[in-house]
């Protein structure tokens, strides 16, 4: 137990101290019982001596701005500030259950490839949030990604200590006390070149190096750059390139070392534009719920206005490694509404030669079969006779009518001569029959002409 604090020591009048865990130069953090509320919670706040250091007191209020502007799952909550009774500022955050990745490699070894990258992509997740709110991290490293399990046991990375965080929003304030170039922030063994060079001068894609580094360690078990002096690391850093991927894990795919080189390019205008790349790049690796990882990372940077960030649905494989392109979100709309609307427009026009079809087809029966009406056929009336009575006889062809309703309904033209030959024997032999039984005395009846069973016209 540190000697600024003891166990059962009541703080701020409502936290009752459980122990301590972890202390650094400036500040201590321990676990603590709020009284009034019966919760576990994380108390952090700075030592007596660092409180005359104005860059620590600092540190500690961006720390606690920073954390309470980004609402992410992937960053440890903070719910309150004040100041103890000596003077030194706290935060109350959320306490966590678990180990920080550092430790979790220590006693795990190199993660497996698909562990890793979700690992990556969680971080990335609070880190989307962070750059939307123009907050730069400025001090990834395994140390401050806390592995700890949601209800279900899922692991869950809590990205933690903004205490060096940069904030590039228009009008934001200048750093104070941190803005010397002299004035080295950061984990050396982490830190992009820009950084090393200056501090001050750095944008996001700062951190885009720091998660290539982590990303490298984390699967290899070592960092990209180690030297025995500081300035050697510097030199490494500046001006060599990083260590080769396969001596040290040959198995990893060859398309995701360079994922990971894109990262660590010494010009940061060559690595990933935006966390948003990074992850898409990272999902064929990944498991298949990294790709919604990746999408919700699109959306957050997408709804802050960031150019050039993947499309949610189709990045996947634009950012394949290798490509290094991005599409804006209406290209792809379109791109995936182009098939649905030629499919459409072919199903309709099917539906429309199908229903012309069955048109016809129906169409054709119904004309074949149609009975003679009576007054189209010419009355025969035999010489010298009166008018007709009201009830007309039936036409002299009346048997050549009744031949095609009696026959087979066909649609085709060999059908419609059959029943037309048909038609025209028939009348033949009506024609036979009348002039034996009247003889030659008798004037020729005209014949009835042949019906075209398809129209019905004479």
């Amino acid at each position: 137990m540190s000697n600024e604090v003891q166990e059962g020591q009541i703080l701020a009048g409502k936290f009752r101290i459980e122990r301590v865990l972890g202390q650094g130069g400036m500040g201590i953090v321990v676990s603590a019982t709020h009284l009034q509320l019966d919760e576990r919670v994380a108390l952090k706040f700075l030592l007596p001596d660092a409180l005359a250091n104005p860059e620590a007191v600092e540190r500690f209020a961006r720390e606690a701005r920073a954390a309470v502007k980004i609402k992410s799952e992937h960053v440890a909550r903070v719910s309150d500030v004040g100041t103890l009774e000596s003077g030194s500022p706290y935060m109350v955050m959320e306490y966590l259950h678990g180990e920080d990745l550092a430790a979790w490699v220590r006693h795990h070894g190199a993660l497996a490839v698909p562990e890793a990258i979700e690992f990556l992509l969680q971080a990335c997740e609070a880190i989307a949030e962070a750059h939307a709110l123009g907050i730069v991290h400025r001090d990834l490293k395994p140390a401050n990604l806390f592995v700890t399990r949601r209800v279900d046991g899922s692991p869950c990375v809590k990205v933690l200590d903004f205490g060096i965080s940069k904030l590039t929003v228009p009008g934001a304030a200048a750093e104070f006390g941190m803005t010397k170039t002299s004035t080295v922030m950061g984990s050396p063994l982490y830190m992009s070149p820009e950084q090393m060079s200056s501090s001050r001068n750095v944008d996001m894609r700062t951190d885009i190096w720091a998660l290539g580094v982590i990303l490298y360690e984390i699967l290899t078990g070592r960092v990209p750059f180690e030297a025995e002096t500081m300035p050697q690391l510097c030199g490494m850093i500046l001006q060599d390139p990083p260590r080769p991927i396969q001596e040290l894990r040959p198995d990893l795919p060859q398309a995701l070392q360079q994922v990971m080189l894109r990262c660590l390019e010494k010009d940061r205008e060559r690595r990933w534009k935006n966390v948003a790349e990074l992850a898409f790049a990272l999902v064929p690796f990944a498991l298949p719920a990294a790709q919604r990882s990746a999408e919700r990372i699109a959306r957050v940077l997408g709804a802050a206005g960031f150019p050039s960030v993947p499309l949610p649905v189709s990045a996947a494989a634009s950012s394949r490694p290798g490509t290094g392109t991005s599409t804006n979100f209406g290209t792809s709309r379109e791109a995936r509404k182009s098939p649905t609307a030629l499919l459409l427009a072919l199903g309709l026009l099917g539906l429309l030669v199908g229903g012309a079809l069955l048109f016809l087809a129906r169409k054709s029966p119904a004309l074949d079969s149609a009975p003679e009406h009576p007054s189209s056929a010419p009355v025969a009336v035999a010489p010298g006779a009166g008018p007709p009575s009201t009830a007309p006889a039936p036409p002299a062809v009346e048997p050549a009518l009744a031949v095609p309703s009696a026959l087979p309904v066909a649609s085709s033209a060999s059908s419609a001569a059959a029943l037309s030959a048909s038609a025209g024997a028939a009348v033949s032999k009506v024609k036979g029959k009348s002039g034996s039984a009247k003889g030659k005395a008798d004037a020729p009846r005209p014949l009835a002409p042949a019906i075209d069973p398809l129209d019905g016209r004479r």
